[in-house]
């Protein structure tokens, strides 16, 4: 078997089910590099070499790869910091080592404002209408917040507010969700104004998915459509968190949608990737840089933004049920020459532990959290003995939590670990991956319970076709 040196760079259970598909290869005999954020406890168990880099810094990224520079034959890149900071650019200049992710130029989630300007570009039928604020158009305070209610008016107050940049200000807010005020609204939007531009837009009623697609500069090659769970807790109560599970039908589409839905959210990415490709091909966009944010109304999908990279926890929906070598996947991406990719018609549900202070949950429950297990050690080996039992329909990957010097592994402040179920429909798959999650112990940690439940996806449907009936 040829062995493989491949370097990883992770942040959370993405880079750890990214590192498992790697190694799950039938042709190849890896060895994985991995520049980590943390002493993940699958990465440091499963990685040839293991460092702890907690800026994920490119350049300290690059130094780590240089010492193996002669072993590594790829790279491939998980989080959206590096790409945004041109972790790709600095790895192919200076050791000549081929990167999975788009270069800095074309990591289009670093602006909301470019991304939107793209798409109306493209295809403005799918932006919903926006407004730009940017502080250099304006020189009395006065002035932004005569012309932002201004534009309140003309949208009846139902608004979205988005920072420009990745993690700015106080981050999105939606009206009705984060504020119920003009003056609420305002406050909001002051926080993100100081840090830079900021987008107003059209708040808009439907069902989300996500859009990923694998893409080697010349093919676009989409995957299945996955549902993410954004809100903290049931019922779709909360605040936005980076995703507390999410969830694949056995098709490329899901149970809200029509095959119509599908098509049309094709031919939407392959306009974008067109405008940017150009002529031929341009391999700057390797990776996943369409990783899409579809709302579906009345009228059709619609696009919410777009990131750079494969999604968390959307990713880890498709990877275990690869019939492709990820391997020879990654390769293919590399030569240009990656026309489709085969996925099993399995269904797949992914579900996040997270510790207590996460999504806010022991201020909003506080009788529910278990305040004897908060800081004790997150014990995996029982729900690992479930992994066996049920073979590959079980994954567990650790995400925020760290290996310490006693050898065992802590939770840290985001979403601690998920299991993937997979099954021969969305219930089956569910129910594996709740069995592995329960099996989960310590950290008084905590997890939505109706993620792709069936009253959950009853309701998305039902929905789905109230609006049909307004076209």
């Amino acid at each position: 078997m040829e062995e493989v040196g491949v370097l990883v760079v992770s942040y959370g259970s993405r880079g750890a089910a990214i590192l498992d598909s790697l190694l799950r290869s039938g042709e190849y005999a890896v060895n994985a590099y991995v520049a980590d954020r943390q002493r993940n406890p699958f990465n440091v168990k499963f990685s040839k070499e293991h460092i702890v880099i907690p800026s994920l810094d490119p350049n300290e990224i690059c130094k780590f790869a240089a010492r193996y520079k002669d072993k590594i034959d790829f790279a491939i890149a998980g989080p959206e910091k590096p790409i945004i900071a041109g972790l790709r650019d600095i790895l192919e200049k200076e050791l000549g080592i081929p990167t999975i992710c788009p270069t800095k130029k074309y990591a289009i989630e670093k602006s909301k404002v470019a991304q939107r300007r793209l798409f109306e570009e493209v295809a403005p039928e799918v932006n919903p209408r926006f407004k730009v604020f940017d502080p250099k158009d304006y020189e009395r305070l006065s002035d932004v917040k005569k012309q932002l209610f201004k534009w309140l008016d003309e949208l009846d107050n139902k608004v979205a507010v988005k920072p420009d940049t990745p993690a700015a200000g106080k981050g999105v807010g939606v009206w009705g969700d984060h504020f119920n005020t003009r003056e609420e609204l305002y406050e909001h939007f002051m926080a993100n104004f100081k840090e830079g531009p900021v987008i107003v837009e059209e708040k808009i009623e439907g069902e989300e998915s996500s859009f990923q697609a694998f893409c080697d500069g010349k093919h676009l090659v989409p995957l299945p459509e996955t549902r993410d769970y954004k809100r903290a807790f049931n019922g779709d109560r909360g605040p936005n968190t980076g995703g507390m599970g999410s969830y694949k039908s056995t098709g490329f589409y899901l149970p809200f949608m029509n095959e119509a839905d599908w098509e049309k959210e094709k031919v939407i990415v392959e306009k974008i990737f067109n405008k940017l490709k150009g002529n031929g091909s341009n391999p700057e966009l390797r990776g996943i840089p369409f990783y899409v944010a579809f709302i579906h109304t009345a009228s059709g999908p619609m696009i919410l933004e777009n990131n750079s990279r494969p999604g968390d926890p959307e990713i880890m929906n498709i990877l275990p049920v690869l019939k492709d070598d990820f391997v020879e996947v990654c390769f293919r991406m590399i030569e240009g020459s990656l026309t489709r990719v085969e996925v099993e018609k399995k269904a797949t549900v992914v579900t996040y532990k997270v510790p207590p202070s996460y999504g806010g949950y022991e201020k909003f429950f506080p009788e529910n959290v278990k305040r004897d297990e908060i800081g004790t050690p997150i014990i995996l080996e029982k729900a690992e003995s479930f992994a066996s039992k049920y073979g590959d329909r079980l994954r567990i990957y650790p995400g925020s939590m760290e290996l310490r010097e006693d050898g065992r592994a802590y939770a840290l402040r985001s979403r601690t670990v998920c299991t993937v179920g997979i099954g021969d429909d969305i219930q089956e798959a569910r129910e594996i991956s709740l069995e592995g999650l329960e099996a989960i112990e310590g950290g008084a940690l905590w997890y939505r319970t109706d993620i792709a439940s069936k009253e959950h996806i009853s309701k998305s449907i039902r929905h789905m076709e109230e609006l049909r009936k307004t076209r």
